[in-house]
Order: C-alpha cells, then structure tokens, then sequence
C-alpha cells in the first residue's frame, strides 16, 4: 500500500495548487535561512570586535558562508515541513477533490491556529531529537554507514508522524494510519530529502502520499 501511495503522489506534483505551495514554502523558507545568517553574521561580527580579531569583513562573510550551508544541511528538512505545515490544506484539499471527493465534501479544515502548532511542534521535535542523537551521528561516522543509517531511522519516524498530523486531523472519523505505515511513509519522505532539487519537492510529495495513504486504507479495509 506504502507504494501504491507514493506512486500515485508523484501526479500531484504538477497540480497548480502544488505549485502554487512550492513557491509560498521555496519564499519562507529561503527568507528565515536570510534572517538566519544575518543574525549568524551579527554575531560573528560582535565576537570579533569584542576580543579584537583580525580578518575583517571578509572573515566574517566566509564564516557566515560556511554556517549557513551546513545549518542548511542540517536544518532544511525542519523547517521546510514546519513551513509546509503552515499551508498543507492547500494541496491536501486539492489530492482530495482530485482522488477523493467524498472525503473531501466531509473534510474538517484544520485551519490557522492549529495548523501553526502541528508546525512549531513538528519545528521542536526535529531540533530536539536530531540535537540528541548528534553526538551518535559523530560517534557513526567511523562506520561509514551508521550515521546515515540513524538519521534515516530517526527522521522516518519524525515525518511519518508529521506527514500523519497534516491529514489525520481533517477526518477524525477515519482510523489512524497505522505505526509501520507511518514510519515507512516517513522513510520514503527522508530518502527524497536528501536528493538535491528532488529535497524542494520532498514536503509536498510527502503531504500527497499522507493522503493517499489514509484513504486507501479505508479502501483496502
């Protein structure tokens, strides 16, 4: 069913709603990693005029630069799902009306309000769990293999219940998705987030297969 779901997210893809998502989530994002490195640079920029370091602007630049790309690294996934929290009626509705329209004439619109919380608790428990397990992450690094391994675990479970709290929500009638469909969902979701250009597309995707895959589970019931 995992599959099944993840397949028959791909069309969504193209659908003007998702569009139209992609650009509100490519916009936010992009402008809180903007106020990120200036409040990175302003604090370089404060540490080297208090104890007197040398270098400069371009010092400053540099190491701005490089924080900024791997926060970036780090942190994209995070923030790229909390942003999209903030808008997933907007393409949920639209996979719904497209595949689903009984569900969607029954749809509980989850709105602002509570849709601002799933984001900032979605924001939280990325930080927190990914900041606890950084230390086995460096620890992992000598497998080659272990820190990936970990974060792709770790993060499967993360999405997977942010994916469950974008859609769950709108039908509280309908049964859960079940724990191993979550995590498996929430898997797929983390491989597509580390593939340059595919990551931009990886939060809207995952928001589709969320609801293909409640849905067709009442379908196969």
């Amino acid at each position: 069913m995992i599959l099944t779901a993840a397949l028959r997210a791909f069309p969504s893809l193209f659908h003007g709603a998702a569009l139209r998502l992609l650009l509100k989530t490519l916009t936010l994002t992009l402008l809180i990693f903007v106020a990120l490195g200036g409040g990175i640079w302003a604090g370089f920029h404060a540490l080297r005029l208090h104890y007197g370091w040398g270098g400069g602007g371009l010092a400053e630049a540099t190491a701005t630069a490089l924080a900024v790309v791997a926060l970036g690294w780090l942190l994209f996934r995070a923030t790229a799902m909390a942003v999209m929290g903030l808008f997933a009626d907007d393409i949920i509705d639209a996979v719904e009306r497209q595949s689903y329209p009984y569900a969607a004439a029954t749809a509980r619109p989850v709105g602002w309000g509570r849709s601002g919380r799933y984001a900032l608790a979605s924001l939280a428990r990325a930080l927190g769990w990914n900041l606890l397990a950084l230390p086995a992450y460096l620890f992992l690094l000598v497998t080659g293999v272990g820190t990936i391994a970990l974060f792709l675990a770790l993060n499967a479970y993360l999405l997977g219940r942010d994916m469950a709290d974008m859609i769950e929500p709108r039908h509280p009638a309908l049964p859960p998705i079940g724990r191993g469909s979550r995590w498996l969902m929430g898997l797929l979701s983390a491989l597509a987030f580390l593939v340059p250009l595919v990551n931009l597309l990886a939060p809207i995707w995952s928001a589709a297969m969320a609801v293909h895959m409640l849905h067709g589970q009442r379908k196969s019931a």
